[in-house]
């Protein structure tokens, strides 16, 4: 997806609880086009972007941070819901 596309589908999918604001999203994405990440295409109403998709690199840290937020969020709830 492309910047925009992925902000929407963060909110989209969030049910929008979760807005993207640009000043997160596209320093992020810089840091990837310094890895190499990212190519240019078309929008589907024919606009110029430049793409990004998860690597195995990726996908990898992603399982790292997810297990990670389980753990805070479970540490969380037996905090403020004690048995």
């Amino acid at each position: 997806m492309h910047g925009f596309a992925i902000a929407d589908a963060i909110l989209e999918t969030s049910e929008d609880v979760l807005l993207v604001e640009e000043g997160s999203l596209y320093p992020a994405l810089q840091r990837l086009l310094v890895k190499g990440v990212g190519e240019w295409g078309r929008t589907q109403d024919n606009r110029r972007a430049r793409y990004y998709k998860l690597t195995a690199a990726g996908q990898k840290q992603l399982g790292i941070e997810v297990k990670e937020y389980l753990r805070v969020n479970r540490a969380i709830t037996r905090i403020i819901q004690p048995a």
